[in-house]
């Protein structure tokens, strides 16, 4: 062979097929960083849109005012929990076990139609780490880039880069703490303290817990959040069905799989659609393969979803390859949107939901409780009346300032000692100190029945029973 001649480099395409394209990247080792490339598309735009709307309702609700007082503002130490024109106390907390079992039976129905959506577009898990993501790829750069300069020495240019990105997170992570603690606290306390460093103990430990757990969640742990500790993920399978739609790659279609030419007719080397490009691992948060199968780590994000479709219109072929889609609809069946399970969850959620709807609607706007003095059940005044010492306790729940009156049921002549009418502010609990005076021939029993009744503003009546006691014969 001439010297000079240039050997000839064999570039036939060869055939790679699901059974030898194999990888030997452990993703279920939390010590294995995921590198999540960007993906654009419609459900990454749908995504983004409903991330956006809830950050923008966390984060400003806590300064909305109604009226004199902060909208929403769960004052634990008060033991008063403001939600706009309510003020709900511990009593009225059988509401929160309603809601909590419309919130279970909401995401039942909502898992068993949309598989594990929530984790994907509403999660505050998802939405956070996803923040991050985006702050990490501005300063750093693409997925690839950071992979290949974290394998590098660490240079001076990389360390400020990492410094930068590191302090960006922490300043999301206090505010997002500061937020929280918002809902609880004040806000406009929580700022004066703040810049007067003024802040007390439990104020600063619970701000600091929020943002360490804000930080290391959506920073370090991200996905080990969703595939080791996150208890939907491992439930989630009880609910699915063949009629569940989740993120799915259609085999049937993708299959053989292999790199090819757009010019070539993928048919004629025995190809499936999907050119191995790998690009919907890259996306994926979890870092899982779809073309797996269904797997408890997919969060159905649809990242992997867009960036098919994006490489198919590329390719010239039909999009959907990866899409929301059924089991069912996979074998080549039509999918049942109505069956039993759906009317079940939805029947007893819309159950639950009236029960809490009448719970709310029978909530009173006044709370009233009698406490007798516990020290002497009764004495004889100078009148001759027997005279019993009560301490009404008034809760104001609306949010303004009310005038109460004050009755008694149960004697056709009594005596009153004490105020009849009493001013309440928003959210005050007044106590109030009173007695009542009978003659005994009004007296038939040892103990009488009677009833306290208290009148708003709008003449509604609040009645609350209580024990008139005389002495023994």
């Amino acid at each position: 062979m001439n010297q000079d001649q240039i050997d000839i480099k064999d570039i036939t395409l060869k055939k790679f097929t699901s059974s030898t394209y194999k990888r030997n990247i452990d993703r279920l080792n939390p010590s294995n960083r995921i590198y999540v490339r960007k993906s654009k598309g419609t459900f990454q735009r749908l995504r983004r849109f409903i991330a956006t709307f809830l950050l923008l309702i966390f984060f400003f609700m806590p300064w909305v005012s109604y009226g004199e007082r902060q909208a929403i503002l769960l004052d634990i130490v008060e033991q008063q929990f403001n939600f706009f024109s309510v003020t709900f106390y511990p009593q009225d907390l059988t509401l929160l076990a309603f809601f909590f079992l419309i919130a279970a039976f909401g995401l039942l129905f909502l898992t068993t139609f949309f598989g594990r959506i929530w984790c994907g577009y509403l999660c505050p898990q998802t939405v956070w780490t996803f923040i991050y993501i985006w702050f990490e790829e501005k300063l750093e750069g693409p997925a690839n880039k950071r992979r290949q300069q974290d394998l590098n020495k660490l240079t001076i240019q990389l360390v400020i880069k990492k410094t930068v990105k590191h302090v960006v997170w922490l300043m999301i992570a206090l505010l997002t703490g500061f937020t929280v603690v918002g809902y609880f606290i004040s806000v406009e306390n929580l700022i004066i303290d703040f810049f007067a460093l003024n802040f007390s103990f439990w104020s600063t430990f619970w701000v600091l817990f929020f943002s360490g757990c804000t930080y290391i969640n959506a920073s370090w742990m991200r996905s080990i959040i969703c595939v080791h500790i996150c208890p939907y993920a491992r439930f989630q399978s009880v609910m699915f069905d063949r009629d569940t739609f989740v993120v799915s790659y259609d085999f049937q279609r993708g299959e053989n799989r292999g790199p090819r030419s757009r010019k070539i007719n993928p048919k004629v080397l025995g190809f499936g659609d999907c050119i191995d490009c790998d690009l919907c691992v890259q996306v994926c948060p979890t870092g899982i393969d779809i073309r797996n199968g269904l797997q408890y780590e997919c969060i159905n994000c649809g990242a992997c979803v867009d960036i098919c479709n994006k490489t198919m219109a590329h390719m010239g072929y039909k999009k959907g390859l990866i899409g929301y889609t059924t089991e069912r609809r996979l074998s080549g069946h039509y999918t049942k949107i109505l069956r039993p399970k759906l009317f079940v969850y939805s029947g007893v959620f819309l159950i639950m939901l009236t029960c809490f709807g009448m719970q709310l609607s029978s909530v009173d706007s006044v709370g009233l409780s009698v406490l007798r003095d516990r020290n002497k059940l009764f004495k004889v005044n100078n009148l001759g009346e027997v005279e019993n010492t009560y301490i009404l306790k008034i809760i104001n729940k609306t949010q303004r300032v009310q005038e109460y009156r004050l009755n008694v049921k149960g004697f056709s002549d009594v005596s009153w000692y004490g105020k009849k009418s009493v001013k309440v502010k928003p959210g005050e609990i007044c106590n109030l100190p009173m007695s009542l005076g009978v003659y005994p021939n009004e007296l038939n029993l040892p103990v009488t029945a009677i009833r306290f009744v208290l009148s708003d503003t709008q003449n509604s009546n609040f009645e609350v029973e209580s024990r008139f006691v005389k002495w023994m014969n």
